[in-house]
């Protein structure tokens, strides 16, 4: 492709030239063609000993200064090439400059020196046409200053379009594999390298472990899944690779600082970059380049700022990565939890039951067996008896309740609806709230999520009787597209969701968010305090109190809570920690076989 489509300034640069400036200029080329290298030379001894812009012109400045003057276009000029070949000469040595750090007002000083020693000649070789071929050498420099300006606008440009794709990159890159793959690919098209390595140091920094590699063109290879090639560090590689540094492998020179030995024959210059912070190397990147190719100081720094991003980027990665498995095992661990309270649970309904249980039957049997053998005069005895047994008796029904709060059976052996339309009419016994349950179709769940919905209720239960002041709950619950929907709706008072969340001992709240996060659901509450009440809420916890009793005055007012909840069905957990209990019944059959027994 032809360089004026690459880069059309330069074809605007060159259209600059009219056809009558073009054979002046022709002109000023053959003229100043013999006296050319006497200008160069006298040119380039003024840049060596006299000093221009912060720094003294090194010898690589030099020659690209002496390729930007009116002595190069006559070369070129007269010579029979067109103009445009000087102007694509310009605007390499204006990119070349650009990544040798010299400022633009030092190359404008530095041309203005070589104006200085040519005037003095064309005053002398044509002194009637002087002022003509001032405004050649004029239309001459406007054109080189405005190739210049587009020169050192790509280098700039490209520099800040490799940054914003690192940023990109780390940005979008999922973990530390892929960040460093993406870093290295997009490395090795801003030094325009054949191929790159880049390396980092295990934990106890003996060895370099290659984490990617990279080949022009996108040609990427990740190296994460197959086995990571090592290097055994040394103290004397330590120190070498510690510091950035151009490796030519002429003649078979440094090859000993190639981490990858393949490269010896592949590549004639190697650019070693470490990946370094606080004086401390972590890694390092090296690129390998099919011809030898100078690294100019511009590059360095775009590559040391590039390094110190990736290896931050790369820890950052590496902390994300931690948090993430801890995250992990911290969820696991919960989840386990509750598994382990819900065998918890069902061992404590199981001793109730069995132990507890059967021992107050049988304590009642007795009572009751005392109170029929008892003479009918010892009426005082007979009645504290019976008040034994009734007390008794009330204490197996508080003790079935707790069983069933427990460890439904209704939930194993009926489901989800049977075990939500108990404990609605256990809730109705105890509160005089007036409840509404909808159930849509349910089917089958698994275990734990059933589980899980019915522990939720319970605890939307406990609060809407602790703390809201409500006249009514309305709950829904349904199933469909993969996810359980469970909505509990009361006309309380309300409270401030920031405020109860964020107590320290509010843990009904905060209990069932972690309950349904670990399942990977959504939990959102919605509530409107009454006005002025100052309500509060730990578990929910309000200090107002309802001033109706209806739907209608909820509406009007705005007060009330809502609690949303979205539970993903997924499969049962192959490792449930949840053993189904067949419980048994705590009543007079049993009761009867005790009398049996103990006749």
């Amino acid at each position: 492709m032809p360089l004026t489509e690459k880069s059309p300034e330069l074809a605007d640069a060159a259209d600059v030239l009219s056809d009558q400036l073009r054979v002046h200029l022709h002109r000023l080329a053959v003229l100043l063609l013999p006296h050319a290298e006497t200008l160069d030379r006298r040119f380039l001894a003024k840049l060596k000993h006299d000093k221009f812009g912060p720094h003294p012109f090194d010898a690589k400045i030099r020659l690209a200064l002496a390729s930007i003057t009116p002595g190069a276009a006559a070369r070129i000029l007269a010579s029979g090439q067109p103009p445009l070949k000087f102007i694509e000469q310009v605007e390499y040595n204006g990119r070349r400059l650009a990544k040798l750090n010299l400022p633009p007002s030092s190359i404008v000083e530095a041309l203005q020196e070589y104006d200085r020693l040519l005037a003095p000649l064309l005053r002398k070789l044509l002194p009637s046409e002087y002022a003509n071929l001032q405004w050649v050498r004029e239309q001459l420099h406007f054109c080189v200053i405005l190739t210049l300006n587009n020169a050192y606008y790509q280098v700039r440009e490209a520099e800040t379009q490799a940054f914003y794709e690192l940023f990109r990159v780390e940005l979008e890159s999922r973990n530390l594999d892929e960040l460093l793959r993406r870093f290295l690919e997009c490395l090795v098209q801003v030094c325009q390298a054949d191929a790159g390595h880049l390396y980092l140091l295990n934990d106890k920094r003996s060895a370099w472990v290659m984490r990617a590699r990279a080949r022009s063109g996108g040609r990427l290879r990740s190296v994460q899944a197959q086995a990571r090639s090592e290097v055994a560090n040394g103290r004397a590689i330590m120190r070498t690779l510690a510091h950035s540094r151009q490796i030519e492998l002429k003649n078979g020179g440094e090859t000993g600082l190639l981490l990858d030995p393949a490269w010896k024959g592949q590549f004639q210059t190697v650019w070693s970059i470490p990946l370094a912070a606080g004086g401390r190397t972590a890694g390092v990147m090296q690129f390998g380049f099919s011809k030898s190719y100078e690294w100019l100081p511009r590059e360095q720094e775009l590559l040391a700022a590039a390094a110190e991003r990736c290896l931050m980027a790369a820890e950052k990665a590496r902390l994300m990565e931690d948090l993430a498995a801890r995250e992990e095992q911290i969820r696991q661990l919960a989840e386990h939890m509750l598994h382990v309270e819900e065998m918890e649970r069902r061992r404590i309904s199981r001793e109730l039951h069995d132990e507890a249980g059967q021992s107050l039957l049988c304590i009642r049997l007795q009572i009751e067996l005392l109170e029929q053998a008892l003479p009918s005069e010892h009426t005082e005895w007979i009645g504290k008896l019976r008040e034994a047994r009734d007390i008794t008796e009330r204490t197996i029904l508080e003790m079935r309740r707790l069983i069933a709060a427990l460890s439904p059976a209704v939930l194993e052996q009926l489901g989800l609806g049977a075990a939500l339309r108990q404990l609605v009419n256990r809730f109705r016994r105890l509160n005089p709230i007036r409840v509404k349950l909808f159930l849509g179709r349910l089917g089958r769940l698994p275990q734990h999520t059933e589980i899980m919905v019915y522990r939720l209720v319970q605890e939307c239960f406990n609060n809407v009787a602790k703390h809201s002041s409500a006249s009514g709950v309305n709950i829904s619950v349904s199933s469909a597209d993969g996810w359980v929907r469970l909505a509990v709706e009361d006309n309380g008072v309300g409270f401030r969701v920031e405020e109860a969340l964020a107590r320290k001992d509010a843990f009904g709240l905060s209990g069932m968010r972690e309950r349904v996060a670990l399942l990977g659901g959504r939990f959102e509450i919605r509530s409107h305090p009454k006005s002025g009440s100052g309500s509060k809420a730990g578990d929910g916890t309000s200090n107002g109190a309802s001033n109706g009793d209806g739907w209608a005055d909820r509406k009007k007012t705005g007060r009330g809570t809502k609690i949303l909840i979205r539970l993903p069905v997924a499969k049962e957990p192959a490792s449930s920690l949840i053993e189904p209990i067949a419980a048994k019944p705590m009543g007079r059959r049993t009761a009867r076989g005790i009398r049996a027994v103990g006749a």
